[in-house]
């Protein structure tokens, strides 16, 4: 860990915070994900052996606590790492009014599917299993077609062919569905616009877009 040779609380703070992909980790632990795996899938650009080293640092700072069970590694954070809530949301709904701009190397297909499966009410679904597809017309093939699984209490999302019958299929692009997920625009201007289409049975298609939301930032207030 570096150091800015300063006494100010903020300086002190950015040299443990200001690592590359350190307060994404720490997102992604505010997001609930306590494996090791489920923190690479919010950071699929991240390498595992880089992970491994934030985590470390995260827990020798006492942000981060490492306990295993069954032989296997779980991460939550202490209530130092708790009280970073606040500042990691800030300066998400600082970047919503503030940073509209998105570049192509920004869409990623796999943080967009594992956000969304983490973040839909399920309350909101049937009950009995429920599979929504999504095929994106401007991702590469091997990663353009996604399966989101919803029966009961658990979801999960996968990039093959479950097996189950789809329930509903959403065609449109990855960077039309980030920006519905983000709040950049709405559902209804999307479907309004041909951006986006939602093919199956009239009254599940309807319902859709209540199963599906937006992230949380998305209420946030433009400027």
């Amino acid at each position: 860990m570096s150091s800015y040779g300063q006494f100010c609380p903020v300086a002190k703070a950015m040299e443990l915070l200001d690592e590359r992909w350190t307060l994404l980790v720490v997102r992604e632990l505010l997001a609930g994900s306590v494996r090791f795996n489920d923190l690479r899938r919010g950071n699929p650009k991240m390498s595992p052996a880089l992970l491994a080293k934030r985590l470390r640092t995260l827990e020798r700072a006492g942000v981060v606590r490492r306990t295993v069970d069954d032989g296997r590694s779980r991460y939550t954070l202490t209530p130092c790492g708790e009280e970073l809530r606040g500042i990691v949301n800030g300066l998400g709904a600082w970047s919503v009014r503030w940073i509209a701009q998105l570049g192509d190397e920004d869409l990623d297909p796999h943080l967009l599917m594992w956000d969304i499966r983490r973040t839909i009410s399920i309350a909101a679904w049937p009950r009995g299993r429920t599979v929504v597809a999504f095929e994106f017309n401007d991702v590469a093939p091997r990663a353009a077609r996604w399966w989101l699984c919803v029966a009961g209490d658990d979801a999960d999302v996968c990039d093959y062919d479950p097996g189950f019958d789809v329930t509903a299929t959403v065609a449109t692009s990855l960077r039309t569905l980030i920006e519905i997920w983000r709040g950049d625009r709405s559902w209804s201007q999307a479907l309004k616009g041909d951006l986006l289409t939602v093919t199956g049975p009239k009254s599940v298609c309807s319902q859709v877009p209540t199963w599906l939301g937006q992230m949380g930032l998305a209420a946030i207030d433009r400027p």
